[in-house]
Protein backbone atom coordinates (compact mmCIF):
# COMPACT_ATOMS: atom_id res chain seq x y z
CA UNK A 1 0.00 0.00 0.00
CA UNK A 2 2.80 2.41 0.92
CA UNK A 3 4.59 1.60 -2.36
CA UNK A 4 1.42 2.34 -4.35
CA UNK A 5 0.83 5.55 -2.44
CA UNK A 6 4.42 6.64 -2.97
CA UNK A 7 4.17 5.91 -6.69
CA UNK A 8 0.97 7.92 -6.91
CA UNK A 9 2.65 10.78 -5.06
CA UNK A 10 5.56 10.72 -7.51
CA UNK A 11 3.18 10.91 -10.44
CA UNK A 12 1.32 13.81 -8.85
CA UNK A 13 4.53 15.69 -8.16
CA UNK A 14 5.72 15.07 -11.70
CA UNK A 15 2.42 16.39 -13.02
CA UNK A 16 2.66 19.47 -10.79
CA UNK A 17 6.28 19.95 -11.82
CA UNK A 18 5.30 19.80 -15.48
CA UNK A 19 2.58 22.42 -14.97
CA UNK A 20 4.97 24.63 -12.99
CA UNK A 21 7.59 24.34 -15.71
CA UNK A 22 5.03 25.33 -18.33
CA UNK A 23 3.89 28.28 -16.23
CA UNK A 24 7.51 29.30 -15.65
CA UNK A 25 8.20 29.10 -19.39
CA UNK A 26 5.16 31.26 -20.14
CA UNK A 27 6.30 33.77 -17.50
CA UNK A 28 9.81 33.92 -18.97
CA UNK A 29 8.42 34.46 -22.49
CA UNK A 30 6.09 37.25 -21.33
CA UNK A 31 8.85 38.87 -19.28
CA UNK A 32 11.24 38.73 -22.23
CA UNK A 33 8.69 40.27 -24.59
CA UNK A 34 7.87 42.97 -22.05
CA UNK A 35 11.55 43.66 -21.48
CA UNK A 36 12.20 43.94 -25.19
CA UNK A 37 9.29 46.31 -25.61
CA UNK A 38 10.39 48.39 -22.64
CA UNK A 39 13.99 48.60 -23.86
CA UNK A 40 13.02 49.68 -27.37
CA UNK A 41 13.67 53.42 -27.40
CA UNK A 42 12.33 55.64 -30.15
CA UNK A 43 14.30 58.58 -31.54
CA UNK A 44 11.78 59.94 -34.04
CA UNK A 45 12.45 56.92 -36.27
CA UNK A 46 15.97 58.22 -36.83
CA UNK A 47 18.78 55.94 -37.91
CA UNK A 48 21.01 55.55 -34.85
CA UNK A 49 24.46 57.16 -35.05
CA UNK A 50 27.74 55.25 -35.05
CA UNK A 51 31.21 56.53 -34.24
CA UNK A 52 30.66 59.42 -36.67
CA UNK A 53 28.48 62.31 -35.43
CA UNK A 54 25.35 63.10 -37.40
CA UNK A 55 22.60 65.69 -37.23
CA UNK A 56 19.90 64.82 -34.73
CA UNK A 57 16.48 64.56 -36.35
CA UNK A 58 16.85 66.83 -39.40
CA UNK A 59 13.70 68.80 -40.28
CA UNK A 60 12.05 67.98 -36.95
CA UNK A 61 14.59 69.40 -34.51
CA UNK A 62 17.29 70.75 -36.82
CA UNK A 63 15.78 73.33 -39.17
CA UNK A 64 16.83 76.61 -40.79
CA UNK A 65 16.43 78.25 -37.37
CA UNK A 66 19.08 78.15 -34.62
CA UNK A 67 18.55 75.09 -32.40
CA UNK A 68 20.43 73.91 -29.33
CA UNK A 69 20.49 71.60 -26.29
CA UNK A 70 18.40 68.47 -26.94
CA UNK A 71 17.60 66.57 -23.72
CA UNK A 72 15.24 63.75 -22.75
CA UNK A 73 13.51 62.98 -19.47
CA UNK A 74 14.53 59.86 -17.52
CA UNK A 75 11.72 57.70 -18.92
CA UNK A 76 12.42 58.83 -22.48
CA UNK A 77 8.82 59.93 -22.88
CA UNK A 78 9.51 63.63 -23.44
CA UNK A 79 12.15 65.45 -25.48
CA UNK A 80 13.19 69.09 -25.11
CA UNK A 81 15.33 71.52 -27.06
CA UNK A 82 15.63 75.29 -27.57
CA UNK A 83 15.03 77.28 -30.73
CA UNK A 84 15.54 80.98 -31.41
CA UNK A 85 12.29 82.59 -32.54
CA UNK A 86 11.85 86.34 -33.07
CA UNK A 87 14.98 87.06 -31.01
CA UNK A 88 13.75 84.85 -28.15
CA UNK A 89 15.24 81.59 -26.87
CA UNK A 90 12.22 79.30 -26.57
CA UNK A 91 12.13 75.76 -25.14
CA UNK A 92 10.22 73.29 -27.33
CA UNK A 93 9.13 69.76 -26.55
CA UNK A 94 7.49 66.61 -27.87
CA UNK A 95 5.90 63.77 -25.91
CA UNK A 96 5.82 60.06 -26.66
CA UNK A 97 2.15 59.08 -26.64
CA UNK A 98 1.02 55.56 -27.54
CA UNK A 99 4.37 54.91 -29.19
CA UNK A 100 4.33 58.07 -31.33
CA UNK A 101 6.04 61.41 -30.79
CA UNK A 102 3.69 64.39 -30.71
CA UNK A 103 4.09 67.53 -32.79
CA UNK A 104 6.93 69.81 -31.68
CA UNK A 105 5.50 72.70 -29.66
CA UNK A 106 6.96 75.64 -27.68
CA UNK A 107 6.54 75.79 -23.91
CA UNK A 108 5.26 79.04 -22.48
CA UNK A 109 7.51 80.02 -19.57
CA UNK A 110 6.65 83.66 -19.00
CA UNK A 111 3.55 85.88 -18.89
CA UNK A 112 1.78 87.03 -22.06
CA UNK A 113 3.23 90.55 -21.78
CA UNK A 114 6.77 89.17 -22.22
CA UNK A 115 7.46 89.27 -25.95
CA UNK A 116 11.24 88.79 -26.00
CA UNK A 117 12.66 86.22 -23.58
CA UNK A 118 15.34 83.66 -22.80
CA UNK A 119 14.59 80.03 -21.88
CA UNK A 120 17.17 77.40 -22.82
CA UNK A 121 19.40 74.59 -21.48
CA UNK A 122 16.57 72.56 -19.86
CA UNK A 123 17.30 69.69 -17.46
CA UNK A 124 14.62 67.40 -16.03
CA UNK A 125 14.31 65.77 -12.60
CA UNK A 126 14.06 62.00 -12.28
CA UNK A 127 10.29 62.05 -11.70
CA UNK A 128 9.80 64.15 -14.85
CA UNK A 129 7.83 66.82 -12.97
CA UNK A 130 10.39 69.61 -12.57
CA UNK A 131 12.44 71.41 -15.19
CA UNK A 132 15.37 73.71 -14.48
CA UNK A 133 16.66 75.97 -17.22
CA UNK A 134 18.69 79.07 -17.98
CA UNK A 135 16.54 82.18 -18.06
CA UNK A 136 16.80 85.95 -17.97
CA UNK A 137 14.57 88.03 -15.73
CA UNK A 138 11.95 89.58 -18.06
CA UNK A 139 11.80 92.69 -15.85
CA UNK A 140 15.38 93.60 -16.78
CA UNK A 141 14.70 94.42 -20.43
CA UNK A 142 12.03 95.79 -22.74
CA UNK A 143 10.53 94.27 -25.85
CA UNK A 144 12.73 96.31 -28.18
CA UNK A 145 15.92 94.59 -27.05
CA UNK A 146 17.91 92.69 -29.68
CA UNK A 147 19.00 89.10 -29.26
CA UNK A 148 22.64 90.05 -28.68
CA UNK A 149 21.65 92.71 -26.12
CA UNK A 150 19.36 90.26 -24.37
CA UNK A 151 22.14 87.74 -23.89
CA UNK A 152 24.44 90.27 -22.23
CA UNK A 153 22.11 90.37 -19.22
CA UNK A 154 23.33 87.93 -16.51
CA UNK A 155 21.12 84.82 -16.67
CA UNK A 156 19.72 82.93 -13.70
CA UNK A 157 18.38 79.43 -13.14
CA UNK A 158 14.60 79.09 -13.39
CA UNK A 159 12.21 76.29 -12.57
CA UNK A 160 8.95 75.06 -14.09
CA UNK A 161 6.64 72.39 -12.63
CA UNK A 162 4.58 69.96 -14.67
CA UNK A 163 1.03 69.88 -13.32
CA UNK A 164 -1.72 67.75 -14.88
CA UNK A 165 0.45 67.17 -17.92
CA UNK A 166 1.22 70.86 -18.54
CA UNK A 167 4.37 72.84 -17.84
CA UNK A 168 3.63 75.87 -15.69
CA UNK A 169 4.99 79.42 -15.85
CA UNK A 170 8.54 79.54 -14.50
CA UNK A 171 9.94 81.12 -11.36
CA UNK A 172 13.49 81.83 -10.25
CA UNK A 173 15.17 79.09 -8.20
CA UNK A 174 16.23 79.42 -4.53
CA UNK A 175 18.32 82.58 -3.99
CA UNK A 176 21.33 80.46 -2.96
CA UNK A 177 21.43 79.18 -6.54
CA UNK A 178 20.17 82.19 -8.52
CA UNK A 179 22.03 85.32 -7.44
CA UNK A 180 22.79 88.76 -8.84
CA UNK A 181 25.70 87.15 -10.65
CA UNK A 182 25.75 84.93 -13.73
CA UNK A 183 24.48 81.33 -13.48
CA UNK A 184 24.46 78.97 -16.46
CA UNK A 185 24.31 75.31 -17.52
CA UNK A 186 22.05 73.81 -14.84
CA UNK A 187 22.17 69.99 -14.69
CA UNK A 188 20.04 68.04 -12.21
CA UNK A 189 21.21 64.72 -10.73
CA UNK A 190 19.16 61.68 -9.70
CA UNK A 191 18.81 62.94 -6.12
CA UNK A 192 17.65 66.39 -7.26
CA UNK A 193 20.92 68.23 -6.66
CA UNK A 194 22.07 70.87 -9.15
CA UNK A 195 25.37 71.44 -10.91
CA UNK A 196 25.81 74.82 -12.58
CA UNK A 197 28.36 77.46 -13.51
CA UNK A 198 28.62 80.86 -11.86
CA UNK A 199 30.97 83.83 -11.69
CA UNK A 200 29.88 84.73 -8.15
CA UNK A 201 32.72 85.91 -5.87
CA UNK A 202 34.88 83.06 -4.60
CA UNK A 203 38.39 82.34 -3.36
CA UNK A 204 39.27 81.00 -6.82
CA UNK A 205 37.76 83.89 -8.75
CA UNK A 206 36.20 83.86 -12.22
CA UNK A 207 33.75 81.29 -13.53
CA UNK A 208 33.51 78.07 -11.50
CA UNK A 209 31.42 74.90 -11.43
CA UNK A 210 29.15 74.62 -8.38
CA UNK A 211 27.10 71.83 -6.85
CA UNK A 212 24.01 72.53 -4.70
CA UNK A 213 22.75 69.59 -2.65
CA UNK A 214 18.97 69.26 -2.85
CA UNK A 215 17.20 69.38 0.52
CA UNK A 216 13.63 68.85 -0.66
CA UNK A 217 10.71 71.28 -0.89
CA UNK A 218 12.52 73.22 -3.65
CA UNK A 219 15.38 74.14 -1.29
CA UNK A 220 19.13 73.68 -1.68
CA UNK A 221 22.19 73.79 0.53
CA UNK A 222 24.74 76.54 -0.09
CA UNK A 223 26.45 75.64 -3.40
CA UNK A 224 30.08 74.49 -3.20
CA UNK A 225 32.79 74.65 -5.88
CA UNK A 226 33.48 71.44 -7.80
CA UNK A 227 37.17 71.05 -8.67
CA UNK A 228 38.57 69.03 -11.56
CA UNK A 229 42.27 68.32 -12.04
CA UNK A 230 42.84 70.73 -14.88
CA UNK A 231 45.00 73.71 -15.73
CA UNK A 232 42.95 74.82 -18.72
CA UNK A 233 39.80 75.82 -16.83
CA UNK A 234 37.56 73.13 -18.28
CA UNK A 235 34.31 73.45 -16.37
CA UNK A 236 31.66 70.79 -15.86
CA UNK A 237 28.76 71.32 -18.25
CA UNK A 238 27.03 67.95 -17.90
CA UNK A 239 27.07 65.34 -15.14
CA UNK A 240 25.56 61.85 -15.26
CA UNK A 241 22.53 61.26 -13.01
CA UNK A 242 24.59 59.05 -10.67
CA UNK A 243 27.49 61.57 -10.75
CA UNK A 244 29.83 58.84 -11.94
CA UNK A 245 31.20 60.92 -14.81
CA UNK A 246 30.93 64.44 -16.19
CA UNK A 247 31.58 66.26 -19.44
CA UNK A 248 33.57 69.47 -19.32
CA UNK A 249 33.87 72.22 -21.87
CA UNK A 250 37.02 74.24 -22.37
CA UNK A 251 39.32 75.52 -25.11
CA UNK A 252 36.42 75.11 -27.53
CA UNK A 253 36.32 71.31 -27.06
CA UNK A 254 34.64 68.66 -24.89
CA UNK A 255 36.40 66.56 -22.28
CA UNK A 256 35.31 63.70 -20.00
CA UNK A 257 36.18 63.28 -16.31
CA UNK A 258 35.31 60.52 -13.84
CA UNK A 259 34.37 60.69 -10.18
CA UNK A 260 37.08 58.78 -8.29
CA UNK A 261 35.89 58.43 -4.69
CA UNK A 262 34.72 62.02 -4.57
CA UNK A 263 37.55 63.53 -6.65
CA UNK A 264 37.22 64.30 -10.34
CA UNK A 265 39.96 62.96 -12.59
CA UNK A 266 41.88 65.10 -15.04
CA UNK A 267 39.58 65.79 -18.02
CA UNK A 268 40.54 63.99 -21.24
CA UNK A 269 39.54 65.36 -24.63
CA UNK A 270 36.67 63.73 -26.50
CA UNK A 271 37.98 63.16 -30.04
CA UNK A 272 35.45 64.92 -32.25
CA UNK A 273 36.30 66.67 -35.48
CA UNK A 274 36.17 70.24 -34.17
CA UNK A 275 35.76 72.73 -37.01
CA UNK A 276 36.99 76.31 -36.91
CA UNK A 277 34.48 79.15 -36.47
CA UNK A 278 32.12 76.67 -34.79
CA UNK A 279 31.64 76.73 -31.03
CA UNK A 280 30.83 73.39 -29.36
CA UNK A 281 28.62 73.49 -26.28
CA UNK A 282 25.56 72.05 -24.47
CA UNK A 283 26.79 68.45 -24.03
CA UNK A 284 24.20 65.93 -22.85
CA UNK A 285 23.52 62.19 -22.84
CA UNK A 286 20.50 60.26 -24.04
CA UNK A 287 18.31 58.83 -21.28
CA UNK A 288 19.71 55.34 -21.87
CA UNK A 289 23.30 56.61 -21.78
CA UNK A 290 24.06 55.19 -25.23
CA UNK A 291 24.37 58.44 -27.18
CA UNK A 292 26.26 61.68 -26.68
CA UNK A 293 24.24 64.70 -27.80
CA UNK A 294 25.81 68.12 -28.28
CA UNK A 295 25.24 71.47 -29.94
CA UNK A 296 27.40 73.66 -32.08
CA UNK A 297 26.94 77.13 -33.50
CA UNK A 298 28.64 78.92 -36.35
CA UNK A 299 29.91 82.42 -35.65
CA UNK A 300 30.64 85.06 -38.24
CA UNK A 301 34.37 85.67 -37.63
CA UNK A 302 33.78 89.42 -37.70
CA UNK A 303 31.22 89.37 -34.90
CA UNK A 304 31.40 88.08 -31.34
CA UNK A 305 28.86 86.30 -29.16
CA UNK A 306 25.28 85.72 -30.22
CA UNK A 307 25.40 88.75 -32.49
CA UNK A 308 27.54 86.72 -34.85
CA UNK A 309 25.70 83.39 -34.68
CA UNK A 310 24.44 82.42 -38.13
CA UNK A 311 23.70 78.72 -37.62
CA UNK A 312 22.94 76.46 -34.67
CA UNK A 313 22.79 72.65 -34.91
CA UNK A 314 22.37 69.60 -32.66
CA UNK A 315 24.44 66.45 -33.26
CA UNK A 316 24.62 63.01 -31.71
CA UNK A 317 27.13 60.17 -31.73
CA UNK A 318 27.57 56.74 -30.15
CA UNK A 319 28.68 57.19 -26.52
CA UNK A 320 31.45 54.61 -26.94
CA UNK A 321 33.43 57.54 -28.29
CA UNK A 322 33.46 59.03 -24.78
CA UNK A 323 34.25 55.96 -22.74
CA UNK A 324 36.86 54.56 -25.13
CA UNK A 325 38.65 57.88 -24.75
CA UNK A 326 39.76 56.95 -21.25
CA UNK A 327 41.37 53.73 -22.51
CA UNK A 328 43.48 55.39 -25.21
Amino acid sequence: MCIVAFSTLQQSLASISSVMNKLLLIFVIISTLFSCKKNTISYFDEELPSASPKLFSPSIVNTDSIELNVVFNYEHTEMFFSRIMNNSFVIHHSELINGKWSEIKPIKMYNDNVIVSVACDPTITKDGKTMYFLGVDPKLYNNDVTREELYTIPPDIYMSKKVNGKWQLASKVDFLVSTEYLETYPVVTADGSLYFRSNRPSSKGGMQTYRAQYLGNEKFETPVIVTTKTEKKELITYVSPDERYAITNGQGKFQITFNDNGEWTKPKEIPLKYESNWRYYCPYMSSDGKYFIYSRKYNNPEKKGWAGVEKGEVYWVNADLLFNTMNN
